[in-house]
This record gives C-alpha cells, sequence and structure tokens, in this order.
C-alpha cells in the first residue's frame, strides 16, 4: 500500500478470506461444525466467524501432513524457492488487502500495518533464497583414516503456534524456514487474529504448495489442540511465539519427547539515553522503538533509561511528539495509534499505568481510559519514575513511555540488565568507544545502536534468559529446521 489514503474495501477484504480450517490444500469446516467471531477492536462488534478446531481436526491435518512430509522433502530446493518466491510475489500483489485485514482484525493503525505486510512478506523471499544455500562439509578426519561427511535433512514435522501481535510476519518467519527446508507444518494462529493467516494459506496454495504440506487451525480449544499435536510422536519440531509462562508450559511438553523448539518469548527492552547523543535523533528512534504497533510488540521500548542531565530535554521532546499521535479507527485516513487488541490488553496497559502513578510517576501525557466504545488507551508519558519500579519489570504492550534517569554509564547498565529477559535493547550515544563497550554490556539477543527499528528479515531475531531458544530469519533461521548428520567415509 503506497499511502494511507489509499482505498481499499473493508467488506470486499473479509469477503476474500477462507473462514474454514486450512487442511490438505482446502478450506473445510471443523469437524464439530462449531465456529467463533473474530471482533474489531475498534468498535468491539463481530467482524467474521471462522471455523473453530477441534483435537480430531489437529489430527486428521497431522494425518494429512505426514503423509506427504516424505514427497515435501525429497522436493528440488529450486522449486521449493520458487514456490516461496512466487507467494511473496502474490503477497506483495495484495499488499494493499493484508493490510486492511491486519488492521481490521488487531485494531491497529493502518501505516502499522502497512510495515508489516512489507516485512512480513519480505521473509518468503529470504528464504525462497537460502532453500538453495542449504550446505554441508566434506573434509579428511585429523588422523587420516577417513573422511567426515557431514549433510543436513528436514527436521520432521513441524507446529508453529503464533501469537496475535503481528498476525503475518509471525507467521512467515517460522512457515518460510520450514517450507524451504523441506518441512511440513501446522500452524495454530491466536484465535483474535486468525484471518491474515487463513489467507496466508491460501495464497500459499495459490503458489503452487502441494496439498497437505501446510495446514492452519484457528481454534478457542488453544491448550487441547496444542497438546494433541505436540503429544504425537510425529511431531519433531515446535516453534513457538508469545508468554514467557506459556512457553515454560510447551518446553515443558517437549522434552517429553525431545522434540527440538524455537521459543521466542517475553521482552522488558530498556532504551537508553547517554548525555553525548544527538538527542533529537534519540526521540525519533524512542517514538519508533515505542510506538511500532502501538505498543504492542515484544521487542518495544519499555523502560526509558535517560541520564540525568539531558532527561527534561528529552522528556519534553518525546511528550510532544507522543501528543502529535492520532488516536482512532486504525482504517481511518490520518489515523496514526489504533485501539489495543482487546478489552483485556488495554485494562493490563491501564492497570500498570495506574500502578506507576500510585507508586510516584508523574504523567506528562494521557494516562486514562477513554469513554465509549473501543479498546483505546492514549499515547502517555510517565517521567520520575524509579528504574527498579514496578512498572519496569514487566512488558507494558501498549503506547506507554515510562522515563527513569541514570548518573553514571555502571548504573545504566546495571539498570538494563536488571531483569529476567534479554530479547532486546537500544541506546544513543555519539561516542564510538562508549557504542562498542556498552553494546558489550547489555545482555540481551539484539541491541539497536543510535536506531529504534531493529527488525530485519536479513538478521537473526531471538533473545537470551527468559526471552527465549533459537533464532528466526537470517542464515540462522533455516538451521532451526535442519537436522544434522554425519557420513563416516572411508
Amino acid at each position: 500500500m503506497s499511502n494511507t489514503e489509499t482505498i481499499v474495501d473493508p467488506q470486499a477484504v473479509l469477503k476474500s478470506v477462507p473462514t474454514g480450517l486450512w487442511i490438505n490444500g482446502e478450506s473445510v469446516p471443523s469437524s464439530s461444525g462449531a465456529t467463533f467471531s473474530v471482533y474489531d477492536p475498534a468498535t468491539e462488534e463481530p467482524l467474521i466467524s471462522v471455523a473453530d478446531a477441534t483435537v480430531d481436526d489437529a489430527r486428521l491435518a497431522l494425518d494429512k501432513a505426514a503423509a506427504v512430509a516424505d514427497d515435501w522433502a525429497a522436493t528440488a530446493p529450486r522449486e521449493r524457492g520458487e514456490i516461496l518466491r512466487r507467494a511473496f510475489e502474490l503477497l506483495t500483489e495484495r499488499a494493499d488487502d493484508l493490510a486492511m485485514l491486519m488492521t481490521l482484525e488487531l485494531g491497529r493503525a493502518l501505516p502499522d500495518s502497512q510495515g508489516e505486510t512489507k516485512y512480513g512478506t519480505e521473509f518468503l523471499r529470504w528464504f525462497a533464497e537460502e532453500a538453495v544455500r542449504i550446505g554441508g562439509r566434506f573434509t579428511t578426519a585429523p588422523a587420516g583414516t577417513g573422511r567426515i561427511l557431514v549433510t543436513h535433512a528436514p527436521v520432521g514435522p513441524c507446529l508453529a503456534i503464533t501469537p496475535w501481535n503481528f498476525p503475518l510476519a509471525m507467521g512467515t518467519r517460522k512457515i518460510a524456514p520450514a517450507l524451504a527446508a523441506g518441512n511440513v507444518m501446522l500452524v495454530k494462529p491466536a484465535h483474535e487474529t486468525p484471518l491474515t493467516m487463513l489467507l496466508l494459506a491460501q495464497i500459499l496454495a495459490e503458489a503452487g504448495l502441494p496439498a497437505g504440506v501446510l495446514s492452519v487451525l484457528p481454534t478457542t480449544l488453544s491448550g487441547d489442540v496444542s497438546t494433541a499435536i505436540i503429544t504425537d510422536d510425529r511431531i519433531r519440531k515446535i516453534s513457538f511465539t508469545g508468554s514467557t509462562p506459556v512457553g515454560r508450559t510447551l518446553l515443558g511438553q517437549a522434552a517429553e519427547r525431545v522434540q527440538r523448539t524455537s521459543m521466542e518469548l517475553g521482552g522488558n527492552a530498556p532504551f537508553l539515553v547517554f548525555d553525548d547523543a544527538d538527542i533529537d535523533a534519540a526521540v525519533e528512534g524512542a517514538f519508533a522503538a515505542k510506538m511500532r504497533n502501538g505498543g504492542e510488540a515484544c521487542t518495544a521500548a519499555n523502560r526509558f533509561l535517560v541520564q540525568s542531565s539531558v532527561a527534561e530535554e528529552f522528556t519534553a521532546k518525546l511528550t510532544e511528539k507522543m501528543a502529535a499521535v492520532r488516536l482512532g479507527a486504525g482504517y481511518e485516513s490520518g489515523v496514526t495509534l489504533g485501539p489495543l487488541v482487546s478489552a483485556k490488553q488495554r485494562d493490563k496497559v491501564a492497570e500498570a499505568v495506574d500502578d506507576a502513578i500510585a507508586d510516584g510517576a508523574r504523567v506528562r501525557l494521557g494516562g486514562k481510559v477513554p469513554e465509549g466504545k473501543g479498546f483505546f488507551y492514549p499515547a502517555t508519558v510517565l517521567d520520575q519514575v524509579d528504574a527498579y519500579a514496578t512498572v519496569t519489570r514487566g512488558e507494558i504492550f501498549g503506547p506507554v513511555a515510562v522515563i527513569s534517569t541514570f548518573e553514571s554509564e555502571t548504573d545504566a547498565i546495571k539498570a538494563a540488565n536488571s531483569t529476567e529477559y534479554g530479547l532486546a535493547s537500544y541506546f544513543y550515544s555519539r561516542d564510538h568507544e562508549r557504542c562498542m563497550r556498552v553494546s558489550a554490556a547489555l545482555d540481551s539477543g539484539m541491541v539497536g545502536v543510535n536506531r529504534g527499528v531493529i527488525s530485519d528479515p536479513a538478521a537473526p531475531f531471538g533473545g537470551v534468559k527468559q526471552s527465549g531458544i533459537g533464532r528466526e530469519g537470517g542464515s540462522e533461521g533455516i538451521e532451526e529446521y535442519l537436522s544434522v548428520k554425519y557420513i563416516a567415509l572411508t
């Protein structure tokens, strides 16, 4: 989509989405006949109903996947790559529809959905190219007693469990490398936002993906359906993006069968601003790091740690920029901040802000739930917050900037690392030596240096500590879906 003025008929987009389960290359009803509604977060009204998968449906999808697993694994890498490339082109042609669909089911502003459309489709192009680069090695054993041949093979049938906050990209980031490596996959999308994943499955079929290779199982019975799949010995890999508590549960289930896992879990990203930073650039980066997807992102800046000598300048400028945000239904022209995904999420954000205020935080902007329909929360800035306050301990997942101060670099790094999470960190400084020093000291899987957006399909995405295991994207992303085989030759 070229700009927010592009007109796309929401009803036409909804009518283009398959509303059944996607099993064996087609849209089918649930075995129980049950459906559930997907809601518009801006109006709290139902948009459309989709099939509600049962345990029996999950087993059927796995049966179909297992039946074609060997054939797909034997498919030439070039052919697998060309299917992904065609899917990339089809998604690009339908970028307007995809952006509108994500805004309808997630609520966020259309510019954010446009950004995800571009970002999410790039994983298909990236892994289309990686499909033909799966390598190995051949060497003489050091002792001269033989030769060593190392090859890679598909890990086997995979389960992907995707979150609601990035309905396209969290799917393509898992599906594309799995298919490129020669694996079949079942996907269980979040019940809040299943529509984009269903449309993606249909587009992949149009691109030539054989029936059974990919199934999509929207469901309100998440625990039952996921457990039925995970406890089947045919599943060899689980990829999950979501909360750390759920990730721990899935890791425990996977351990029972020693299944491979990739876990992209919670975050609590610090954003550090040193006194030698370009403050205007830092404000731009802070706004991008905080307000992408309305703050509903695991990489969102969760804590702003600002050196005291520049704290008021930074806070005043960030508050001014946040105040210019236009709140409204995400599909309305000119809106830059849509509603949160659900009443539960809005109330969680409101509670975090209220608790921070009770603990002494000062409200510079926002801080109150607006009246009327929709799960709206305004752009909010809080300062005079202790760096170790309760509000800094967990993900806010909303458009709330929490600002604390520090005196020294040592204090800043200590506060930044004082969390069980370690997904993303950001900082601004014009001192090259400091940039290298702080980058090494921050205990996170990804670090943004003088930039507020770090996600890139060509780079490995993932964290340390309680933020997860494994990496998605980059050349590392396809390795998560491959097994290594060593062959000893004479």
